[in-house]
């Protein structure tokens, strides 16, 4: 509570004659002025008593007319509505009474009611910090009388007959709140900081002021000065302990709460797999008797269990975690206001005094600091319990479980073939069983494996024969694999590649060990790509022999074979090809082709001798193709093309 600060013009009372400001001396101005002085704090005082009578009276009117006329409603509501409000009662009775005595004694009235606020705050503090931990819980069970037309107009009825026609009880009570909660000097001062909120960029920018740049420019500064150590840095080792042990209840809370989640996910797939349902050509017997538990069990057991879970494991766990958020939002904001603090104290160091503003900036912490360090052990002993129980409700779900299944299988498992054996006997025909099963599944395997159709290779890119013989001259036959589908590298060192490209492995693993990332070597390039695109290649018996004939040396260090002039035969070298990609031809001196049509390759080389090019005859045509659009069909040629077995 404070002193109203009123305007002189608010503060004249009708009938009041105001004394003239104009005078002609300046000892009358003097006079004049202090009777005004005099004037306003009378006024300030009278008023000052008169509220608290009537906020006093209001309060006797909700605790006894009012709450004895509710007793339909659940004590847990009446406990939630009116709090503590006979103790509010109590201490501001006895604070009226000091202050109506004040009135005695006029000239120091002022200066007792100052020293009477200051005797008083405490135990005004230690009443209304009850009342406000249960104002918004309030607020919520007023709005949900108003939305429950039949409550509201019973509660109304009971109401007018204790008081006066047409006063709603919903308007007394939601008035009782919000006139307590006026009380408490300023009574947002920590409460909104606790809102969390999701606030998208452009709301973020929308708040941003000039007020708000400087303060957060001013803090950004003393933060850099205490990393720089030209400014020492406040230490609070009892608020350092309690916030380390609030994270960790956090971390606890966050840990607990995504488990659950994978355990509901991992929930949600079982329950997904019923084998019961598929026709599984077995009649009779066991798996009769099977299909019938898991039935049950599908239809009745675990959904309940499912339910159960969502209800007294899932769900108290979001309200803790939610719980928490209004905390570790205030813990955020309280380095905030240490930073306006600090930089506050040095200023009074150096100058020895501060602006209102900033004496309000070192209240503010002083409030939050004084705030957390007496709740946050009692927010950290609560949020344990309630994890504890949370955790102790999880683990009764579970044995319930296992109850309810156990006791539906007991008739199903009488009428199993083997429930008579003993354990050591049932154990050693389920290994038998395993056994004979695992060779049998081991005779298939090798079976189908026999009549599987070899695994199809894609088809070379054009010009990557001679980067193919590069690589295997490198790194052998062993290491080379082909892109099965095209990559579009995402990181800085992931590649892109077309399907079909030739790779040779370096490491099946990045440098974080995962494999599923390889590291690959193009011929040109190196980098990861993801291993689930790439198969072994299997080099065909001429790239072999081309590239025993090309480099002999297995100690070859080469990235690339040594050209070496290919030879103009005065003889062309007749062979069969195969056209992998169509091609157009761009003048007379070449021939179009078809993808998949069968050409004869007259010349490996044009007339100068480049091996990019081909003289072939298709259709009785004759003119040059690129070389890298052909594949060997048959025989081999001396320039080296081969398609894959």
């Amino acid at each position: 509570m404070c002193l109203p600060f009123l305007e002189p013009a608010d503060m004249a009372e009708p009938g009041t004659d105001e004394p003239s400001s104009r005078t002609g001396s300046p000892d009358g101005e003097g006079r004049v002025s202090g009777e005004r002085l005099l004037l306003h704090q009378r006024l300030a005082v009278r008023e000052l008593i008169d509220t608290e009578l009537s906020y006093l009276h209001m309060l006797r009117l909700c605790a006894s007319d009012i709450r004895s006329s509710l007793q339909q409603l659940p004590q847990g509501d009446l406990d939630v509505l009116f709090s503590n409000i006979d103790d509010v009662i109590e201490v501001n009775s006895r604070f009226l009474h000091d202050l109506q005595e004040t009135a005695s004694r006029k000239e120091e009235q002022v200066h007792l009611i100052g020293n009477l606020f200051l005797e008083c705050h405490e135990e005004l503090e230690r009443v209304y910090k009850v009342y406000c931990a249960s104002y918004d819980q309030a607020l919520l069970l007023l709005d949900t009388y108003r939305r429950e037309p039949e409550l509201q107009r019973e509660i109304q009825s009971i109401i007018e007959a204790v008081v006066n026609p047409g006063l709603l009880v919903l308007m007394i009570m939601g008035l009782f709140l919000e006139l307590s909660r006026t009380r408490i000097t300023r009574p947002a001062s920590t409460s909104k900081y606790t809102k969390v909120e999701q606030l998208t960029l452009r709301e973020r920018l929308a708040r941003l002021n000039t007020h708000t740049l400087s303060k957060k420019t001013t803090r950004l500064s003393q933060l850099l000065k205490q990393e720089a150590g030209l400014v020492p840095r406040t230490e609070d080792k009892e608020f350092d302990d309690l916030e380390e042990r609030f994270h960790w209840v956090s971390l606890c809370v966050t840990e607990m709460k995504n488990n659950v989640a994978v355990y509901l996910d991992n929930l949600e797939a079982f329950l997904c797999f019923r084998p019961q349902e598929y026709d599984l050509d077995i009649p009779g017997g066991p798996v009769v008797q099977y299909c019938s538990l898991m039935r049950d069990l599908q239809l009745q057991a675990f959904p309940h269990f499912k339910q159960r879970l969502k209800g007294l494991v899932w769900q108290p766990l979001c309200s803790l975690a939610k719980a928490l958020a209004g905390p570790q939002n205030l813990i955020k904001k309280r380095l905030d206001k240490l930073l306006d603090f600090e930089r506050v104290e040095e200023k009074l160091l150096e100058v020895g005094s501060v602006t209102y503003e900033e004496q309000e900036a070192r209240h503010t912490y002083q409030a939050l600091n004084s705030l957390l360090v007496a709740e946050l052990p009692q927010l950290n002993q609560l949020a344990m319990r309630w994890l504890g129980q949370i955790l102790c409700t999880f683990v009764g779900l579970q044995r319930e479980l296992a109850q309810q299944v156990l006791q539906r299988a007991e008739g199903s498992l009488a009428q199993l073939p083997h429930y008579h054996l003993s354990e050591l006997a049932f154990r050693k025909l389920v290994e038998d069983a395993l056994g004979q099963t695992g060779h049998q599944l081991r005779s298939f395997q090798e079976n189908f494996e026999k009549v599987l159709p070899p695994p199809t290779v894609q088809p070379l890119l054009p010009g990557a024969e001679r980067q193919v013989q590069a690589l295997l001259s490198r790194y052998g036959p062993e290491k080379l694999y082909q892109v099965t589908s095209g990559v579009s590298g995402a990181g800085t060192l992931d590649l892109t590649l077309p399907r079909g490209q030739i790779v040779a492995l370096l490491q099946n693993k990045d440098t974080r060990g995962n494999s599923s990332r390889w590291l690959v070597d193009t011929g040109g390039h190196r980098g990861y790509v993801p291993a689930g695109k790439l198969e072994l290649y299997r080099v065909t018996p001429r790239q072999e022999e081309v590239k025993e004939q090309e480099w002999p040396h297995k100690d070859s260090r080469h990235l690339t074979p040594q050209p070496t002039p290919a030879p103009v035969p005065s003889v062309p070298v007749v062979t069969q090809a195969v056209a992998v990609y169509p091609f157009v031809a761009r003048s007379s001196h070449e021939v179009s082709l078809q993808a998949g049509q069968l050409v004869t390759v007259l010349e490996a080389q044009d007339k100068k001798g480049n091996p990019e090019w081909s003289l072939v005859e298709v259709n009785e045509q004759r003119g040059y193709v690129p070389s890298s659009f052909l594949a060997r069909a048959a025989s081999p040629a001396p320039w080296g093309w081969g398609l894959p077995s």
